[in-house]
Protein backbone atom coordinates (compact mmCIF):
# COMPACT_ATOMS: atom_id res chain seq x y z
CA UNK A 1 0.00 0.00 0.00
CA UNK A 2 2.93 2.52 0.49
CA UNK A 3 4.91 1.38 -2.36
CA UNK A 4 2.08 1.48 -4.75
CA UNK A 5 0.30 4.49 -2.70
CA UNK A 6 -1.20 6.42 -5.67
CA UNK A 7 -3.71 3.06 -6.95
CA UNK A 8 -4.25 2.50 -2.56
CA UNK A 9 -5.77 5.74 -2.93
CA UNK A 10 -7.83 5.80 -5.80
CA UNK A 11 -9.18 2.79 -4.48
CA UNK A 12 -10.56 4.80 -1.75
CA UNK A 13 -11.63 7.50 -3.16
CA UNK A 14 -13.67 4.95 -5.08
CA UNK A 15 -14.95 3.74 -2.18
CA UNK A 16 -15.52 7.06 -1.00
CA UNK A 17 -17.55 8.02 -4.17
CA UNK A 18 -19.42 4.75 -3.46
CA UNK A 19 -20.11 5.05 -0.15
CA UNK A 20 -21.07 8.72 0.12
CA UNK A 21 -23.39 8.63 -2.44
CA UNK A 22 -24.99 6.30 -0.74
CA UNK A 23 -24.89 8.44 2.69
CA UNK A 24 -25.76 11.64 0.80
CA UNK A 25 -28.70 10.37 -0.65
CA UNK A 26 -30.48 9.41 2.47
CA UNK A 27 -29.13 12.19 4.31
CA UNK A 28 -30.94 14.39 1.58
CA UNK A 29 -34.54 12.56 2.23
CA UNK A 30 -33.82 12.77 5.75
CA UNK A 31 -33.73 16.19 5.52
CA UNK A 32 -36.36 16.13 3.00
CA UNK A 33 -38.00 15.16 5.75
CA UNK A 34 -37.39 17.53 8.32
CA UNK A 35 -38.07 19.81 6.35
CA UNK A 36 -41.63 19.41 5.17
CA UNK A 37 -42.67 18.71 8.41
CA UNK A 38 -41.07 21.99 9.45
CA UNK A 39 -43.30 23.71 6.34
CA UNK A 40 -46.49 21.63 7.12
CA UNK A 41 -46.42 22.60 10.96
CA UNK A 42 -45.74 26.40 9.73
CA UNK A 43 -48.36 25.98 7.52
CA UNK A 44 -50.72 24.08 10.43
CA UNK A 45 -49.98 27.02 12.87
CA UNK A 46 -51.02 29.78 10.56
CA UNK A 47 -54.05 28.15 9.61
CA UNK A 48 -55.26 27.67 13.02
CA UNK A 49 -54.56 31.30 13.85
CA UNK A 50 -56.41 32.36 10.44
CA UNK A 51 -58.69 29.87 11.71
CA UNK A 52 -59.41 31.71 14.80
CA UNK A 53 -59.32 35.07 13.52
CA UNK A 54 -62.36 33.66 10.16
CA UNK A 55 -64.57 32.30 13.56
CA UNK A 56 -64.40 35.49 15.72
CA UNK A 57 -65.28 37.42 12.64
CA UNK A 58 -68.09 35.27 11.70
CA UNK A 59 -69.14 35.54 15.76
CA UNK A 60 -68.86 39.23 15.24
CA UNK A 61 -70.57 39.10 11.97
CA UNK A 62 -73.68 37.38 13.37
CA UNK A 63 -74.24 39.50 16.76
CA UNK A 64 -74.09 43.16 14.39
CA UNK A 65 -76.57 40.71 12.58
CA UNK A 66 -78.69 40.56 15.60
CA UNK A 67 -81.23 37.60 14.78
CA UNK A 68 -81.27 35.58 12.26
CA UNK A 69 -83.95 33.48 13.07
CA UNK A 70 -87.66 33.31 12.96
CA UNK A 71 -89.68 30.45 14.32
CA UNK A 72 -93.26 30.86 13.03
CA UNK A 73 -96.63 28.97 13.81
CA UNK A 74 -96.74 26.38 10.82
CA UNK A 75 -99.69 27.41 9.48
CA UNK A 76 -98.61 30.87 9.05
CA UNK A 77 -98.54 31.89 5.49
CA UNK A 78 -95.36 33.27 4.19
CA UNK A 79 -96.96 35.59 1.39
CA UNK A 80 -99.33 36.99 3.95
CA UNK A 81 -96.81 37.84 6.28
CA UNK A 82 -94.55 39.51 4.06
CA UNK A 83 -97.96 41.74 2.87
CA UNK A 84 -98.93 42.37 6.02
CA UNK A 85 -95.30 42.81 7.88
CA UNK A 86 -96.32 41.10 11.04
CA UNK A 87 -97.35 37.05 11.58
CA UNK A 88 -101.33 36.56 12.43
CA UNK A 89 -101.16 33.20 13.63
CA UNK A 90 -100.47 32.57 16.73
CA UNK A 91 -98.68 29.46 19.43
CA UNK A 92 -97.84 29.16 22.90
CA UNK A 93 -95.85 31.55 25.02
CA UNK A 94 -94.12 28.26 26.82
CA UNK A 95 -93.19 27.29 23.35
CA UNK A 96 -90.12 29.80 23.93
CA UNK A 97 -89.37 28.23 27.22
CA UNK A 98 -89.12 25.01 25.98
CA UNK A 99 -87.09 25.75 23.18
CA UNK A 100 -84.77 27.22 25.93
CA UNK A 101 -84.48 24.26 27.79
CA UNK A 102 -84.38 21.77 25.44
CA UNK A 103 -80.43 21.47 24.95
CA UNK A 104 -80.76 23.08 21.54
CA UNK A 105 -76.82 23.64 19.94
CA UNK A 106 -76.75 25.74 16.66
CA UNK A 107 -79.10 28.00 18.16
CA UNK A 108 -79.68 30.37 21.04
CA UNK A 109 -81.06 34.40 22.21
CA UNK A 110 -84.28 33.37 22.13
CA UNK A 111 -86.61 36.52 22.25
CA UNK A 112 -90.83 35.64 22.15
CA UNK A 113 -92.76 38.80 20.64
CA UNK A 114 -96.40 39.61 19.92
CA UNK A 115 -96.96 41.70 16.65
CA UNK A 116 -99.98 43.60 15.45
CA UNK A 117 -100.73 45.96 13.41
CA UNK A 118 -103.63 48.42 15.42
CA UNK A 119 -104.89 51.95 15.59
CA UNK A 120 -103.43 53.96 17.69
CA UNK A 121 -106.69 56.08 18.49
CA UNK A 122 -105.09 58.69 21.13
CA UNK A 123 -102.83 59.11 18.38
CA UNK A 124 -105.03 58.62 15.42
CA UNK A 125 -102.01 56.64 13.78
CA UNK A 126 -102.48 53.41 12.57
CA UNK A 127 -98.48 51.48 13.82
CA UNK A 128 -97.49 48.21 14.21
CA UNK A 129 -97.65 46.97 17.94
CA UNK A 130 -94.89 44.77 19.35
CA UNK A 131 -95.00 43.06 22.90
CA UNK A 132 -91.69 41.58 23.83
CA UNK A 133 -90.10 40.63 27.08
CA UNK A 134 -86.21 39.67 28.09
CA UNK A 135 -84.51 36.98 26.28
CA UNK A 136 -85.19 33.74 27.60
CA UNK A 137 -81.96 32.08 29.00
CA UNK A 138 -80.36 29.00 27.45
CA UNK A 139 -79.44 27.20 30.50
CA UNK A 140 -77.11 24.22 28.52
CA UNK A 141 -75.31 27.33 27.88
CA UNK A 142 -72.94 29.99 29.08
CA UNK A 143 -74.76 33.03 29.58
CA UNK A 144 -74.05 35.77 27.00
CA UNK A 145 -75.01 39.20 26.85
CA UNK A 146 -78.61 39.55 25.30
CA UNK A 147 -78.89 41.27 22.06
CA UNK A 148 -81.45 43.61 22.35
CA UNK A 149 -82.28 44.94 25.84
CA UNK A 150 -85.93 44.52 27.55
CA UNK A 151 -88.67 46.87 27.72
CA UNK A 152 -89.55 47.66 31.16
CA UNK A 153 -93.18 47.54 32.06
CA UNK A 154 -95.28 50.25 31.94
CA UNK A 155 -92.56 52.08 29.47
CA UNK A 156 -92.88 52.12 25.45
CA UNK A 157 -90.10 52.11 22.94
CA UNK A 158 -91.06 54.21 20.15
CA UNK A 159 -89.21 54.50 16.57
CA UNK A 160 -88.32 57.25 14.62
CA UNK A 161 -91.02 58.21 12.69
CA UNK A 162 -93.31 58.08 15.94
CA UNK A 163 -91.64 59.91 18.29
CA UNK A 164 -90.12 62.20 16.17
CA UNK A 165 -93.87 63.41 14.27
CA UNK A 166 -95.86 63.02 17.73
CA UNK A 167 -92.73 65.06 19.85
CA UNK A 168 -92.24 62.64 22.34
CA UNK A 169 -88.79 62.19 24.34
CA UNK A 170 -87.89 60.32 26.82
CA UNK A 171 -89.48 60.38 30.05
CA UNK A 172 -92.91 61.76 28.56
CA UNK A 173 -96.22 60.16 29.18
CA UNK A 174 -98.52 58.47 26.79
CA UNK A 175 -101.50 56.56 26.67
CA UNK A 176 -101.92 53.83 24.54
CA UNK A 177 -105.30 52.08 24.14
CA UNK A 178 -106.38 53.86 27.03
CA UNK A 179 -103.02 52.75 28.91
CA UNK A 180 -100.99 55.06 30.45
CA UNK A 181 -97.08 54.37 29.39
CA UNK A 182 -93.60 56.23 29.73
CA UNK A 183 -91.75 56.65 27.06
CA UNK A 184 -88.42 54.38 28.15
CA UNK A 185 -86.52 55.10 24.81
CA UNK A 186 -86.67 56.60 21.54
CA UNK A 187 -85.34 54.79 18.43
CA UNK A 188 -82.47 56.76 15.59
CA UNK A 189 -83.83 56.33 12.33
CA UNK A 190 -83.52 52.92 10.77
CA UNK A 191 -85.23 53.47 6.89
CA UNK A 192 -87.51 50.26 7.86
CA UNK A 193 -91.10 49.53 9.38
CA UNK A 194 -89.56 49.79 12.55
CA UNK A 195 -89.76 53.57 12.40
CA UNK A 196 -93.10 53.52 12.81
CA UNK A 197 -93.71 50.63 15.76
CA UNK A 198 -93.78 50.58 19.07
CA UNK A 199 -92.42 48.52 21.96
CA UNK A 200 -94.26 47.88 24.80
CA UNK A 201 -93.70 44.44 27.67
CA UNK A 202 -95.06 41.07 26.46
CA UNK A 203 -97.56 40.66 29.17
CA UNK A 204 -99.33 44.48 28.74
CA UNK A 205 -99.50 43.71 24.82
CA UNK A 206 -101.30 40.51 25.49
CA UNK A 207 -103.85 42.50 27.72
CA UNK A 208 -104.34 45.01 25.43
CA UNK A 209 -104.68 42.46 22.07
CA UNK A 210 -106.88 40.07 24.38
CA UNK A 211 -103.57 37.53 23.63
CA UNK A 212 -102.94 36.32 27.13
CA UNK A 213 -100.64 33.35 26.97
CA UNK A 214 -99.83 33.38 23.23
CA UNK A 215 -97.01 34.91 21.04
CA UNK A 216 -96.71 34.78 17.08
CA UNK A 217 -93.20 35.23 16.65
CA UNK A 218 -89.49 34.00 18.31
CA UNK A 219 -86.53 35.70 17.16
CA UNK A 220 -83.55 33.93 17.53
CA UNK A 221 -79.86 33.52 16.60
CA UNK A 222 -78.56 31.04 14.48
CA UNK A 223 -74.84 30.19 15.14
CA UNK A 224 -73.13 30.29 11.79
CA UNK A 225 -69.59 29.99 13.69
CA UNK A 226 -70.56 26.26 14.18
CA UNK A 227 -70.81 26.47 10.22
CA UNK A 228 -73.22 27.41 7.37
CA UNK A 229 -73.62 24.33 5.06
CA UNK A 230 -76.20 22.07 5.54
CA UNK A 231 -76.85 24.11 9.29
CA UNK A 232 -80.56 25.65 8.54
CA UNK A 233 -81.92 22.19 7.78
CA UNK A 234 -80.41 21.25 10.77
CA UNK A 235 -81.54 23.90 12.52
CA UNK A 236 -85.23 23.29 11.51
CA UNK A 237 -85.00 19.45 12.03
CA UNK A 238 -84.14 20.16 15.49
CA UNK A 239 -86.84 22.97 16.24
CA UNK A 240 -89.15 20.55 14.11
CA UNK A 241 -88.63 18.21 16.84
CA UNK A 242 -89.10 19.93 19.86
CA UNK A 243 -91.74 22.60 18.67
CA UNK A 244 -94.02 20.33 16.31
CA UNK A 245 -96.11 22.92 14.54
CA UNK A 246 -93.95 25.43 13.84
CA UNK A 247 -91.87 26.61 10.91
CA UNK A 248 -88.59 28.39 10.74
CA UNK A 249 -87.43 30.99 8.04
CA UNK A 250 -83.71 32.51 8.27
CA UNK A 251 -83.35 36.50 7.23
CA UNK A 252 -79.68 37.95 7.17
CA UNK A 253 -78.59 36.62 3.76
CA UNK A 254 -75.84 39.15 3.13
CA UNK A 255 -74.64 38.13 6.64
CA UNK A 256 -74.79 34.74 6.22
CA UNK A 257 -73.21 35.47 2.20
CA UNK A 258 -70.15 36.74 4.30
CA UNK A 259 -69.93 33.71 7.14
CA UNK A 260 -69.95 31.64 3.50
CA UNK A 261 -67.27 33.58 1.93
CA UNK A 262 -65.29 33.29 5.17
CA UNK A 263 -65.94 29.64 5.95
CA UNK A 264 -64.40 28.92 2.49
CA UNK A 265 -61.30 31.10 2.64
CA UNK A 266 -60.81 28.65 5.95
CA UNK A 267 -61.42 25.47 3.69
CA UNK A 268 -58.78 27.02 1.68
CA UNK A 269 -56.63 27.51 3.86
CA UNK A 270 -56.72 23.53 4.86
CA UNK A 271 -56.89 22.77 1.58
CA UNK A 272 -53.24 24.76 0.97
CA UNK A 273 -51.96 22.64 3.95
CA UNK A 274 -52.89 19.68 1.94
CA UNK A 275 -51.75 20.47 -1.42
CA UNK A 276 -48.38 21.22 0.40
CA UNK A 277 -48.11 18.30 1.89
CA UNK A 278 -49.16 15.81 -1.05
CA UNK A 279 -46.23 18.20 -3.09
CA UNK A 280 -43.64 17.51 -0.92
CA UNK A 281 -44.67 13.87 -0.37
CA UNK A 282 -44.52 13.76 -4.75
CA UNK A 283 -40.94 15.64 -4.22
CA UNK A 284 -39.95 12.94 -1.76
CA UNK A 285 -40.64 10.31 -3.92
CA UNK A 286 -38.73 11.88 -7.12
CA UNK A 287 -35.93 11.96 -5.08
CA UNK A 288 -36.31 8.53 -3.51
CA UNK A 289 -36.61 7.38 -7.50
CA UNK A 290 -33.64 9.27 -8.49
CA UNK A 291 -31.55 7.87 -5.53
CA UNK A 292 -32.67 4.61 -6.12
CA UNK A 293 -31.39 4.64 -9.67
CA UNK A 294 -28.19 6.80 -9.53
CA UNK A 295 -26.32 4.73 -6.15
CA UNK A 296 -26.20 1.67 -7.44
CA UNK A 297 -25.32 3.18 -11.01
CA UNK A 298 -22.73 5.03 -8.80
CA UNK A 299 -21.67 1.82 -6.80
CA UNK A 300 -21.44 -0.64 -9.88
CA UNK A 301 -18.92 1.66 -11.62
CA UNK A 302 -16.93 2.52 -8.16
CA UNK A 303 -16.35 -1.59 -7.90
CA UNK A 304 -15.66 -1.77 -11.38
CA UNK A 305 -13.27 1.24 -11.08
CA UNK A 306 -11.27 -0.85 -8.17
CA UNK A 307 -11.24 -4.01 -10.31
CA UNK A 308 -9.92 -2.37 -12.74
CA UNK A 309 -6.80 -0.65 -10.42
CA UNK A 310 -6.76 -4.41 -9.16
CA UNK A 311 -6.06 -5.66 -12.16
CA UNK A 312 -3.97 -2.93 -13.01
CA UNK A 313 -2.16 -3.77 -9.54
CA UNK A 314 -1.45 -7.45 -10.34
CA UNK A 315 -0.14 -7.08 -13.81
CA UNK A 316 2.35 -4.35 -12.38
CA UNK A 317 3.04 -7.06 -9.68
CA UNK A 318 3.54 -10.13 -11.75
CA UNK A 319 7.25 -10.72 -11.07
CA UNK A 320 6.78 -10.09 -7.37
CA UNK A 321 4.08 -12.12 -7.12
CA UNK A 322 6.41 -15.27 -8.99
CA UNK A 323 8.96 -15.10 -6.62
CA UNK A 324 7.50 -15.25 -3.70
CA UNK A 325 5.22 -18.51 -5.12
CA UNK A 326 9.09 -19.54 -6.06
CA UNK A 327 10.33 -18.83 -2.69
CA UNK A 328 7.57 -20.75 -1.18
CA UNK A 329 4.31 -18.73 -0.66
CA UNK A 330 1.21 -20.78 -1.05
CA UNK A 331 -1.80 -19.31 -2.43
CA UNK A 332 -3.82 -18.50 0.50
CA UNK A 333 -1.03 -16.06 1.84
CA UNK A 334 -0.66 -14.40 -1.80
CA UNK A 335 -4.72 -14.33 -1.54
CA UNK A 336 -4.43 -12.86 2.18
CA UNK A 337 -2.05 -10.28 0.84
CA UNK A 338 -4.29 -9.20 -1.93
CA UNK A 339 -7.76 -9.27 -0.23
CA UNK A 340 -6.28 -7.99 3.03
CA UNK A 341 -5.81 -4.80 1.03
CA UNK A 342 -8.84 -3.93 -0.37
CA UNK A 343 -10.36 -4.68 3.60
CA UNK A 344 -8.45 -1.89 4.58
CA UNK A 345 -9.32 0.16 1.15
CA UNK A 346 -12.68 -0.46 2.17
CA UNK A 347 -12.92 0.31 5.61
CA UNK A 348 -10.83 3.55 5.41
CA UNK A 349 -13.23 4.41 2.15
CA UNK A 350 -16.03 3.79 4.41
CA UNK A 351 -15.48 5.84 6.82
CA UNK A 352 -14.32 8.79 4.87
CA UNK A 353 -17.39 8.34 2.97
CA UNK A 354 -20.08 8.70 5.82
CA UNK A 355 -18.88 12.15 6.39
CA UNK A 356 -18.49 13.15 3.16
CA UNK A 357 -21.91 12.34 2.31
CA UNK A 358 -23.06 13.74 5.26
CA UNK A 359 -21.74 17.10 3.68
CA UNK A 360 -22.86 15.98 0.33
CA UNK A 361 -26.15 15.58 1.62
CA UNK A 362 -26.13 18.33 3.71
CA UNK A 363 -24.88 20.82 0.50
CA UNK A 364 -27.55 19.57 -1.59
CA UNK A 365 -30.09 20.19 0.67
CA UNK A 366 -29.62 23.55 1.13
CA UNK A 367 -29.60 24.16 -2.81
CA UNK A 368 -32.76 22.45 -3.51
CA UNK A 369 -34.50 23.60 -0.24
CA UNK A 370 -34.84 27.44 0.86
CA UNK A 371 -34.76 28.32 4.31
CA UNK A 372 -32.87 25.43 5.60
CA UNK A 373 -31.08 27.51 8.93
CA UNK A 374 -31.65 25.15 11.81
CA UNK A 375 -33.32 22.27 10.58
CA UNK A 376 -30.76 19.90 11.80
CA UNK A 377 -27.14 19.82 12.92
CA UNK A 378 -24.68 17.02 12.10
CA UNK A 379 -24.83 15.10 15.52
CA UNK A 380 -28.82 14.85 14.79
CA UNK A 381 -28.19 13.57 11.17
CA UNK A 382 -25.35 11.64 12.13
CA UNK A 383 -26.88 7.44 11.73
CA UNK A 384 -25.04 4.98 14.08
CA UNK A 385 -27.16 2.04 11.85
CA UNK A 386 -25.80 3.95 9.05
CA UNK A 387 -22.26 3.99 9.85
CA UNK A 388 -22.24 0.27 10.62
CA UNK A 389 -24.24 -0.63 7.22
CA UNK A 390 -21.82 1.52 5.61
CA UNK A 391 -18.64 -0.02 7.50
CA UNK A 392 -19.99 -3.69 6.65
CA UNK A 393 -20.91 -2.91 2.82
CA UNK A 394 -17.49 -0.58 1.90
CA UNK A 395 -15.28 -3.43 2.66
CA UNK A 396 -17.21 -6.20 0.98
CA UNK A 397 -17.71 -3.83 -1.62
CA UNK A 398 -14.15 -3.63 -2.22
CA UNK A 399 -13.13 -7.41 -1.35
CA UNK A 400 -15.62 -8.29 -4.29
CA UNK A 401 -14.75 -6.19 -6.61
CA UNK A 402 -10.65 -7.10 -5.87
CA UNK A 403 -12.20 -10.99 -6.00
CA UNK A 404 -11.23 -11.73 -9.71
CA UNK A 405 -7.55 -9.62 -10.33
CA UNK A 406 -7.32 -11.62 -6.73
CA UNK A 407 -7.66 -15.32 -7.84
CA UNK A 408 -5.93 -14.41 -11.39
CA UNK A 409 -2.71 -13.25 -9.83
CA UNK A 410 -2.51 -17.04 -7.54
CA UNK A 411 -3.63 -19.13 -10.45
CA UNK A 412 -0.67 -17.92 -12.38
CA UNK A 413 2.46 -20.52 -13.15
CA UNK A 414 5.71 -19.16 -11.39
CA UNK A 415 8.22 -20.37 -13.66
CA UNK A 416 5.99 -18.81 -16.43
CA UNK A 417 6.13 -15.67 -14.79
CA UNK A 418 9.84 -15.90 -14.18
CA UNK A 419 10.58 -17.17 -17.84
CA UNK A 420 9.74 -13.91 -19.07
CA UNK A 421 11.71 -11.98 -16.86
Amino acid sequence: MLHRWRGFALGIFAVIIAVGSLTGAMTLLKLHDLQTQKILNEKEEETEKKMAVLKDEMRKATLKLKFNLLILPKQQNIRDLHMKGYPSEYMPEEYVTRLANSGIIVVRHFLPSLQQRIKWPEKNRTITLIGTRGEVPNLHKDPRRPLVQPVPPGTIVLGYGLHHSLGLHNGDKVKLLGREFTVHKCHEERGSKDDYTAWIHLSQAQELLDKEGHINAILALECICQGVEGLLMKVREEIKQILPGTQVIEMGTKAIARAEARAKVGQEAKSAVERERRHRTKMRSEREFFAAVLVPLVMVACAVWIGLLAFNNVRDRKVEIGIQRAIGFRAGQIMFLFLSKFLIMGLLGGLLGIFTGLGLGRWLALVLEDDMEGIATAGELFNPGLLLLCLITAPMLAVISGWLPTMFAIRQDPADVLREV
